[in-house]
C-alpha cells in the first residue's frame, strides 16, 4: 500500500463530473515524466517484495480465533521501533536495512516491506528469508500474547452469518455502512478515508452492491441453502464463477477479496524498453505462480470448489455498470468492459518484433483520444495502448484538497487511475523527484503459510527475470490463452490436476538450446574428496509417506536435458502442458523455467554454498510442480477435512478454524512438521518466534 494522502473524500456523484480533469492531468503528468526518463538509464536491478499478515487474536478457552482490529495502534508501536537504533542489535546478516511496516485495506492486515531494496545478486538472495523472518519477528514482539501475525491468504471464517468473527465484535449495517454488506461492518475496513470512500464509490459507481460467487466444495453431508444455486454470472465470463447452476458461496463487499493477503514482487529495470520487455515476459507466468502457490480454499466458513483468490478479489472491486458488463445495451457508458479493474493483462507492451498483433486477441477497449494525444506526443502505439486502455476506467477516490495540482511536481492524478487498475503485471513509471527508475510490479501470487515459502517463490522469479533478459527468451502467446490460464489456476487441485497453455520454443532461432547447461549444478566442486559442509536448514527432502502420496515419483516426461530434434510439424507456439513440464520441462524440446534459471546460475561464477543455498529454495519450486509437495490450498483443505470435527458438511466451524490457525503458526515456527507441505528438514524460526 502506498503513501496514504490525506483530505477530504468526495463521494461518487461528486467525483464523476471531475473524471475527465483527473485523465486530462493525468496524462499530462505521465507525459511529463515520460520527457525526463524516456532516454534516462537507472540503477539497473533492484527489487523488493510485499508480504502482507492478519493479525489473530486466541481465545484458547473457547477455542475460537478472530481477527484483530487492532491495526491502527500496531503500526504506531511498530513505525516508533523501527526507528530505535536499539534493534540493529537484532538485525540479521545480509539485512542491510530495519524493514518497514504499512496499513493495508483490512483493519486486520499489516504490510511489511525490506528497509531497503535487494539486489539481484545471488549471495544477497539468501539473505531473502532471514529479511522476512526479521519482519515477521518485530511484528510478533509488539502485538498482545494471545495475537500472532499469520501468513494467510484468505480469512476462512470472515463474514459467516450470525457468528463472531473479529475482535472486538462488528455487525453488518446494510443501510449505513459503505459497502451495505449483509456480513461485514464498517469496523473492519481501514478507518483512513481512502478505502471506505473507494468501498463506496465502486458501489455506488456501479449501481448496486458488488456481487462474488464462487463454487461451494458439495462433501456428502452438504447442504445447499435455499436460492444459492447460481442463476446468472457476474455480467462477463472471467470473474464471474461459478457457472449458472452451480451452488455457490455468495459474497458482497470489497472486503472479501482486498481483505485477502498476497505476495508481491517489484523489479526496477535499467531504462524503460528492459522494464516492458520483463513486464510481457511475466504476463504469461503469472497463471503458473498463481496455480504454484494457491492458499484460499474457503470463504465465508466455507470450503469452496476453488483454490485461489484471484475471482474474488476481482468481483470484490468490479465497478462496471449493467451496460459496461453487458447486461444492457450501451446507451448511457461510453464503453463494453470485458473485464473487472482487477483481472489478468489485455495488451503486451514490448516493441519486440516478437509481439505479433495475433496475439492480441482478447476485447481490449481504448480510450482514443488518449491515445491520439500521447501518440501525437512521440510516444509508440505499443505504450500509447497500454495507458489509453488503463485511461477507460474512472477515478474512484478524489480528495477536494488536491483536484487542482502541479503537473511538474506530482503524479496523483496519474496515479489515480493507474494505481486502481489492478492486473497481474502493474508497468510503473518513475515517482517525481525520485532517483527510482521504471518499474515491473508482479502481483498474482498468494501468500505462502512460511518465510521460507515467501523468499523461495521471490527468488525464484528474480532469477527468472535475470534469465529472460539474460538469454532473450519469447514466453508471447495469445492473451486469451493467458486469461485461460488464469482461470484454470484457480481450480481446485490445478498444480497437479490441469494442464496450461505455454509457449514451448522460448530461445532466439540463433540461440539454440543445446548452448545452455540446463541442469541443476552439484553442490560439491568438482574433484574434490572432501564435501563442503552446508546447514541442512530448510533444505528440501521429501517425505517418505508409506502411502506414496507426496513422495511419488512425477509421471512427466521431465528431465533437466532436452536434447532431442524439433520436427516443423511439431511446432505449436503454446501447447498445453503440466506444471511439472512447465516448470521443469518436458525432457525433450522445452528446457522449462526451472532449466532456464539454472542456465542463468550456471553462467555466473557464483561458489558452490551460495548455488547450495539457492537450491534449497529452488527445490521447493521443483517439487511443488511435480506434485511432490502440496499447495497451501491443498494441505489447508486436507487439514480441514480430516479434522475431528468436520462433518463432511463443507463447513469451517470455529473449532476447526481455531486448530487451522494456531496449526499454521506452529508449521512457521518450525515446531509442527508438515513434510508434504515442505519436506523433511524444515526448519522455523524457534519456539516463539519472537526477538
Amino acid at each position: 500500500m502506498g503513501l496514504l494522502a490525506l483530505g477530504t473524500p468526495l463521494n461518487w456523484e461528486e467525483t464523476k463530473p471531475l473524471a475527465e480533469h483527473i485523465r486530462d492531468h493525468g496524462i499530462t503528468q505521465f507525459l511529463k515524466t515520460w520527457d525526463r526518463w524516456k532516454d534516462n538509464t537507472g540503477k539497473g536491478l533492484l527489487w523488493g517484495d510485499e508480504i502482507e499478515y492478519m493479525v489473530a487474536s486466541f481465545h484458547d478457552e473457547e477455542k475460537k480465533v478472530l481477527l484483530s482490529l487492532r491495526q491502527t495502534e500496531i503500526l504506531t508501536k511498530l513505525q516508533s521501533v523501527t526507528l530505535d537504533p536499539a534493534l540493529d542489535k537484532y538485525k540479521p546478516e545480509g539485512c542491510t536495512a530495519i524493514p518497514t511496516f504499512h496499513p493495508e485495506y483490512g483493519r486486520y492486515m499489516l504490510e511489511s516491506t525490506p528497509g531497503y531494496p535487494f539486489s539481484g545478486n545471488p549471495t544477497a538472495l539468501v539473505s531473502v528469508e532471514a529479511d522476512m523472518r526479521f519482519r515477521r519477528q518485530i511484528i510478533r514482539s509488539h502485538l498482545k500474547k494471545h495475537e500472532l501475525p499469520i501468513t494467510l491468504t484468505a480469512w476462512p471464517r470472515l463474514g459467516v452469518s450470525n457468528a463472531n468473527f473479529t475482535d472486538p465484535e462488528t455487525s453488518p449495517d446494510v443501510e449505513n455502512s459503505s459497502s451495505r454488506s449483509e456480513y461485514v461492518g464498517e469496523l473492519l475496513t481501514n478507518p483512513h478515508a481512502r478505502f471506505p470512500t473507494l468501498t463506496a464509490n465502486i458501489r455506488s459507481r456501479r449501481g448496486s452492491k458488488v456481487d462474488i460467487r464462487v463454487p461451494l466444495f458439495i462433501d456428502e453431508n452438504t447442504v445447499i441453502p435455499d436460492g444459492m444455486k447460481s442463476s446468472i454470472s457476474n455480467g462477463h465470463a472471467t470473474p464471474a464463477k461459478p457457472l449458472p447452476g452451480t451452488p455457490y458461496i455468495h459474497m458482497d463487499a470489497m472486503a472479501f477479496g482486498m481483505g485477502c493477503c498476497c505476495l508481491q514482487i517489484t523489479f526496477q529495470a535499467w531504462n524503460v524498453d528492459e522494464a516492458r520487455n520483463v513486464y510481457d515476459a511475466l504476463v504469461p507466468i503469472a497463471p503458473i505462480m498463481l496455480a504454484l502457490t494457491a492458499a484460499s480454499p474457503a470463504f465465508r466458513g466455507q470450503l469452496a470448489d476453488v483454490d485461489a483468490r484471484w475471482n474474488v478479489i476481482a468481483a470484490s472491486v468490479d465497478d462496471r455498470t449493467e451496460e459496461e458488463r453487458g447486461v444492457k445495451p450501451l446507451k448511457n457508458d461510453k464503453y463494453r468492459i470485458p473485464k473487472s479493474r482487477y483481472d489478468s493483462v489485455s495488451l503486451y507492451l514490448s516493441n519486440d518484433e516478437r509481439n505479433k498483433p495475433e496475439y492480441h486477441d482478447v476485447d481490449a477497449p481504448l480510450n482514443e483520444a488518449i491515445r491520439r494525444r500521447l501518440l501525437d506526443h512521440g510516444l509508440d502505439d505499443k505504450l500509447s495502448s497500454h495507458i489509453a486502455h488503463l485511461f477507460i476506467r474512472d477515478p474512484l477516490v478524489q480528495f477536494s484538497e488536491t483536484i487542482d495540482q502541479d503537473d511538474e511536481s506530482s503524479m496523483d492524478h496519474f496515479e489515480n487511475i493507474q494505481s486502481t487498475n489492478w492486473q497481474t503485471i502493474r508497468f510503473k513509471p518513475p515517482p517525481v523527484n525520485s532517483p527510482i527508475g521504471w518499474r515491473v510490479e508482479f502481483r498474482s501470487m498468494e501468500v505462502q503459510l512460511t518465510d521460507f515459502e515467501n523468499a523461495a517463490f521471490s527468488i525464484f522469479i528474480v532469477l527468472l527475470t535475470r534469465a529472460i533478459l539474460s538469454f532473450n527468451v519469447n514466453f508471447y502467446m495469445p492473451i486469451s490463452k493467458v486469461d485461460e490460464n488464469m482461470q484454470r489456476a484457480q481450480e481446485r487441485s490445478a498444480s497437479t490436476s490441469q494442464s496450461f497453455y505455454f509457449r514451448k520454443h522460448v530461445f532466439p532461432e540463433d540461440k539454440p538450446l543445446s548452448r545452455f547447461d540446463l541442469n541443476s549444478r552439484p553442490v560439491s566442486p568438482p574433484n574434490s574428496s572432501t564435501p563442503i559442509s552446508v546447514s541442512p536448514r530448510h533444505s528440501v527432502h521429501l517425505p517418505n509417506d508409506s502411502n506414496g502420496n507426496y513422495s511419488k515419483q512425477s509421471t512427466s516426461r521431465s528431465s533437466s536435458t532436452c536434447s532431442s530434434p524439433i520436427e516443423p510439424e511439431e511446432i505449436d507456439e503454446a501447447p498445453e502442458m503440466s506444471l511439472d513440464e512447465i516448470i521443469n520441462g518436458d525432457g525433450r524440446s522445452f528446457p522449462g523455467l526451472m532449466g532456464l534459471v539454472n542456465a542463468y546460475l550456471n553462467s555466473l561464477n557464483v561458489d558452490v554454498c551460495t548455488k547450495c543455498d539457492l537450491r534449497r529454495y529452488l527445490d521447493l519450486i521443483k517439487y511443488r510442480a511435480k506434485g511432490q509437495l502440496v499447495t497451501p490450498a491443498t494441505w489447508i483443505r486436507n487439514f480441514i477435512t480430516s479434522h475431528p470435527a468436520y462433518k463432511s458438511d463443507s463447513n469451517v466451524t470455529d473449532e476447526i478454524n481455531y486448530d487451522l490457525v494456531k496449526a499454521i503458526d506452529e508449521i512457521e515456527r518450525g515446531v509442527r512438521p508438515a513434510p508434504e507441505l515442505l519436506g523433511r528438514d524444515y526448519v522455523g524460526s524457534g519456539p516463539t518466534g519472537c526477538l
